[in-house]
């Protein structure tokens, strides 16, 4: 803490909410339930995201209806679930066998996973109660309680990804079906795979029809908002730059700078990522009056996907934001593991992914000795490699890495490319913004120094599939002329300069840098950004509809197409440098989608 003093970071930034009031535990949910009731509500479907506690849900709103005399007659929607068994031997082409990490993306929605005959019966229950006279009230709850089609209302208990994860690592938190909680790795694997995007794909159905959607993430003090002035926020949001709360997380190699620069916990060991953008897992939160409520990024997409990608980005992307910020923290830490990328054509045969992880690593801040490892040696040779890295792994044999990967010196503000099928790691000292598409798993492990996890277990490493994806032409005189970013001049004014960082057909994103004194302005010109304060102390972003958001150094903010015209005002006494992301134009048109697709 006193080597990298607190910063202007704002680990918990909020969105206000303008014309709406956020309703605040089970006494507002029953009086909402008790107004409905007199306009006619007769059968009210409460669904939900998996990590729900839906018992402590459904007694916690029980108990407040009872209190204002209103005894509902409750149908669990788990109730209408195949057996585990069934599940699993339909779900098991998916989880990858032995595999410990890797599957492939279930296609569908989560019907397959519900007894026909029981859902049958209980959609019959919902429709006599539905045709019964005023004053009756039936509540079917549970994941997926939406497959009913049924309801005079509709609730939706949702829970981000990321909180979803680390309240699985403190509590019992069920896949869909399983009787019993699965070890955390596993428990991932599954929602990775075939949980997140089957509940996904009903959510996004719902989402026009919700009444109520309610943040579950403390299911003591539950908080709802109107569903249309959700969907009204949604569209604010669309036009209007924002940034979604990041969330962190310890790792054996992991760093010190985040832990002091942006007030996180000192009681843990390091922190080795910060997740600033990674749009499958983080939340955006509203406040109103001090009361906070966090929704799945997931949401605004499924809504507005046009307007924040732009509509060409989304004629591809569709649903995904695709581009990742993450930092990467080996400062006063160690190595990231030796690692790889799966090719184009790898990762959509093995994993039913559309993309590949290509990446980069923008230098924020490094100590003097600070390296990073791309590319492979002169002298590597694959089968040498490989055997000595087979060694490591069956009889715990070090491996003397920079005999045959290639390293490069790094100061603030480098920029290094990373394109599917390149050796590579952040060496230690470095604080790396890591900018990805966001694909964002499939990490082949090569080599990471036969260190143990914070649980003390070994982690997994990926030989053949590193080997089946790696590119050794890639060794040190191609990695100059080809990975390390040359910044070119694109256009300048009084004050300020746009940088062309990265401009490469390996890429379906490009990077820039503005660089500013006081003021400066840029059109979106239909396209989404991702954008981060790499040098200076505050600026505010400014958009066409008048909203208007600060930003602090090293925070990271998506700017949605919608916005228009940016203007960016530097709120410091020192130049500002703001690195902006966006899909290349023509990406799946005139350009290949994921080239070169090998």
């Amino acid at each position: 803490m006193k080597e990298y003093p607190r910063g202007p970071y704002n680990p918990l930034p909020v969105f206000p909410l303008k014309h709406a009031l956020i309703d605040n535990g089970y006494e507002a949910l029953a009086r909402r339930v008790q107004a409905a009731m007199k306009n006619g509500v007769r059968v009210l479907i409460i669904d939900g995201f998996n990590g729900v506690q839906w018992s402590a849900f459904r007694a916690g709103l029980s108990s407040s209806l009872q209190h204002l005399g209103i005894t509902a007659a409750w149908h669990a929607m788990e109730d209408c679930l195949k057996s585990p068994e069934a599940i699993r031997e339909h779900l098991s082409p998916f989880l990858g066998g032995e595999d410990p990490l890797f599957g492939r993306l279930y296609p569908f929605g989560p019907d397959h996973l519900f007894d026909p005959e029981a859902v049958a019966r209980l959609r019959t229950a919902v429709s006599f109660a539905r045709s019964e006279a005023a004053g009756g009230l039936s509540i079917v709850s549970g994941c997926c309680a939406g497959l009913l089609e049924l309801w005079d209302e509709l609730w939706y208990l949702d829970i981000p990804k990321d909180i979803l994860q680390e309240q699985a690592r403190k509590r019992p938190v069920l896949n869909l079906g399983e009787p019993e909680q699965l070890a955390f790795g596993d428990f991932y694997k599954r929602s990775y795979f075939a949980d997140w995007p089957m509940l996904n794909r009903l959510k996004r159905r719902l989402l026009p029809d919700i009444d109520l959607l309610i943040d579950a993430q403390n299911a003591a003090q539950p908080r709802a908002l109107d569903g249309a002035m959700f969907r009204a926020t949604l569209q604010e949001l669309g036009e209007s730059p924002f940034r979604v709360r990041p969330w962190f997380f310890p790792g054996p190699w992991g760093g010190q700078f985040m832990k002091g620069h942006m007030g996180l916990d000192p009681g843990q060991p390091n922190y080795a990522w910060s997740f600033e953008v990674i749009v499958p897992e983080n939340g955006i939160t509203l406040e109103r009056d001090g009361i906070r409520l966090e929704f799945s990024f997931d949401f605004l997409m499924y809504s507005q996907h046009r307007r924040v990608l732009g509509e060409e980005a989304a004629r591809q992307f569709v649903y995904e934001w695709p581009i990742r910020l993450d930092y990467l923290d080996t400062i006063d830490g160690g190595n990231l593991s030796t690692q790889c990328h799966p090719r184009p054509s790898y990762i959509r045969r093995e994993f039913g992914e559309t993309y590949t992880q290509d990446e980069t690593y923008y230098i924020v801040n490094a100590k003097p000795d600070a390296r990073v490892f791309i590319g492979v040696t002169d002298s590597c040779d694959p089968g040498q490699f490989k055997t000595a890295l087979r060694e490591s792994e069956e009889r715990g044999v070090e491996v003397d890495i920079e005999r045959y990967v290639h390293s490069e010196p790094s100061k603030p503000h480098d920029l290094f490319l990373i394109p599917n099928g390149t050796v590579h790691c952040s060496g230690r000292n470095n604080l790396v913004l890591e900018i990805s598409a966001t694909t964002y798993i499939f990490t082949f492990k090569i080599y990471d120094y036969l260190r143990k996890d914070l649980n003390g277990n070994l982690r997994p490493i990926n030989v053949n599939r590193a080997f089946e994806n790696i590119r050794f032409e890639r060794r040190p005189a191609w990695v100059k002329e080809h990975l390390l970013a040359k910044p070119r001049l694109l256009r300048e004014g009084p004050g300020w300069k746009e940088y062309v960082l990265m401009d490469r057909p390996e890429f379906f994103y490009n990077i820039h840098r503005l660089e500013f004194t006081r003021e400066c302005a840029f059109a979106t010109e239909d396209r989404g950004f991702a954008v981060n304060l790499v040098e200076g102390e505050r600026v505010s972003v400014i958009a066409a509809n008048g909203s208007s958001y600060d930003l602090a150094y090293l925070e990271s903010m998506i700017i949605p197409a919608a916005a228009r015209n940016i203007r960016l005002v530097n709120k410091g006494s020192r130049p500002c440098k703001l690195i902006l992301v966006y899909v290349r134009k023509g990406i799946g048109q005139r350009f290949p989608w994921n080239s070169p697709a090998t």
